[in-house]
């Protein structure tokens, strides 16, 4: 397969759009650009994979990790966000590979020590059998997630990750932080209020506003936590659906 690597940026972001999520009129679109385009002159990169009649195949996010948003200590490390293969039947042709080779080129232009992601086989991240397909390691793990790395420095600490648990118990009642890392986290975030409201729970929520806020967070995902009194209860993206079992299991 033919394939070619587009860069997006804020100039040219509405016509390439986020891949995951394409919708340029959605309140969630404009989140995540607004998010984006803070975060590009951060370093962040965010790089779409096409065939060679540019329908898009997947994608993949990465920038420097002294500013990741995952609770992640790696300073001298690029350190993947996300990586996306969308169609199942091109999980298989080394599409996957060539994102991730294109982040560890540009780690090595920076002079970095190395390239790091975290994995799991729960929601919203990928598995780490691909990584270690491409020589990554891994280097720490804290419940479902991994931390793998590939480093070309020998003299480099390796990454670690942060205790997200000890951050846990100072969240008292119900508590839900988010980023717009996401951009699906608008739409949940809207969704769960009005289920609160619904159940009449007090739903404090918190927007995460730097990478600081984000490596400090209550979770291993970072980016969305859903706490009960000092217990995190979910640390993806929910649905209204979702959410309304967890309430009903709480208060029964």
């Amino acid at each position: 397969m033919n394939t070619k690597i587009t860069n997006v940026t804020p100039d040219n972001v509405l016509n390439e759009t986020l891949f995951c999520i394409k919708d340029i009129k959605k309140p969630e679109f404009k989140a995540k650009q607004k998010w984006f385009e803070k975060r590009y002159e951060e370093g962040l990169q965010l790089k779409i994979l096409k065939d060679e009649t540019d329908k898009m195949l997947g994608y993949i996010e990465y920038i420097p990790a002294v500013d990741a948003w995952r609770p992640v200590n790696a300073p001298t490390f690029m350190f993947i966000h996300c990586m996306y293969i969308y169609s199942k039947k091109d999980r298989n042709l080394g599409l996957g590979s060539k994102l991730i080779n294109e982040a560890e080129k540009d780690a090595k232009e920076k002079n970095m020590d190395g390239l790091c992601v975290m994995t799991s086989k729960g929601s919203w991240m990928a598995d780490k059998r691909i990584f270690k397909r491409l020589d990554f390691d891994e280097v720490d793990k804290r419940g479902r997630f991994e931390l793998c790395s590939k480093t070309w420095n020998p003299e480099a600490a390796p990454p670690k990750l942060f205790d997200w648990t000890a951050q846990q118990k100072k969240y008292k009642g119900w508590h839900l932080l988010y980023a717009d890392q996401c951009p699906w986290h608008e739409k949940s975030v809207e969704a769960m209020l009005n289920t609160a409201m619904d159940f009449e729970i007090d739903l404090n929520i918190t927007k995460i506003e730097t990478a600081q806020e984000a490596q400090q967070a209550p979770s291993g995902f970072g980016v969305f936590s859903l706490l009960h009194d000092g217990e995190l209860l979910e640390d993806h993206y929910l649905s209204a659906t979702r959410f309304r079992n967890i309430l009903k299991a709480q208060i029964s």
